[in-house]
């Protein structure tokens, strides 16, 4: 079964299909990552840039990782070691890239759509490592990944996502791609944090935690993104933590079989306590690691491979 996308722009784009096609992929080069020898030739001769203009630790190191093991050369440029400091634009740092002939570009940027306006400029293939608080599709694939290990479907599931939905790309690709794949997403989080109208993306829409937890299959955490907020939208951290910190309380309101996540980096007595985070029920570094086996997928699927049957 081939990939019919050049590029991964976001799971809005994403059909059922799309994403089985890219979990069972990943799934495929999970068993790469527990060699002793952790490395395979697919893309030997491939050459993937990591643009990155916007500080991360999972995502760019599990992509550089990812283009490794599968044996692409990878180059990694920060916007704060670039000529973007220098004053280059976006469009005339594409232009010089493009000039270098890569095959993929993975790019994270503070404005939504910058990976978009990439893509119409460059001829090389361009993914989305997150652009504002518009999307993070790997991430979302990774959080499916997850999930399906763990209950072994993703169909008829109820998801609820808490914290600062309207600053979150997480939460936007985990609802569209959550919602393609037929499972119930519960929007969580104080008014302040909710965008207006986004029930009409087939999401249920909370201010009160409790009452979404309950019967929640998988509980999903958020930040607070304070770098992106303007100003304040809650009167303090303790009072947020208060009505919308997860405890074990709290978690005892979701299914008894629930899992925790967080797409990280947490905030430990914030929006999580300790005792969940390192509870039982937590499964944030298998996110991490099937994070690896996802960029693996999304590389060597953009690249034109197919799903070894």
């Amino acid at each position: 079964m081939s990939f019919r996308h050049k590029h991964i722009l976001g799971t809005e784009y994403l059909s059922s299909e799309d994403i089985q096609l890219i979990l069972d992929t990943a799934d495929s080069f999970k068993e790469i990552n527990s060699r002793e020898i952790k490395k395979v030739p697919t893309l030997r001769g491939k050459t993937i840039i990591n643009l990155f203009y916007e500080a991360s630790t999972r995502t760019r190191i599990s992509f550089e990782i990812a283009g490794k093991r599968l044996s692409a050369d990878t180059v990694n440029i920060s916007a704060s070691a670039s000529s973007v400091v220098k004053g280059e634009t976006l469009e005339d740092t594409a232009k010089n890239l493009e000039a270098m002939a890569p095959d993929i570009i993975v790019m994270r940027h503070s404005a939504s759509g910058a990976p978009h306006y990439l893509a119409e400029r460059v001829g090389c293939s361009v993914i989305n490592a997150g652009d504002g608080a518009h999307e993070h599709p790997s991430q979302a694939l990774l959080d499916l990944l997850t999930i399906r290990q763990h209950k072994g479907t993703l169909k008829g599931l109820t998801v609820a996502i808490v914290g600062d939905i309207s600053h979150s790309r997480v939460a936007r690709s985990d609802l569209y791609a959550m919602k393609t794949m037929g499972m119930n997403v519960r929007l969580v989080g104080p008014g302040t944090m909710v965008p207006p109208g986004i029930e009409r993306l087939g999401a249920e829409v909370y201010t009160d935690m409790d009452q979404a937890l309950r019967g929640a299959d998988v509980v999903m955490m958020l930040r607070i993104q304070l770098e992106r907020q303007g100003k304040p939208l809650i009167p303090s951290v303790r009072e947020y933590a208060r009505f919308y910190g997860l405890n074990p309380s709290r978690l005892a309101l979701a299914a008894k079989d629930a899992i925790v996540m967080h797409p990280g980096p947490m905030n430990r007595g914030v929006e999580i306590s300790s005792y969940v985070a390192d509870g039982p029920q937590n499964v944030i570094l298998e996110q991490v690691e099937n994070g690896v086996a996802v960029r693996m997928a999304l590389l060597y699927l953009v690249a034109g491979g197919e799903h070894p049957q």
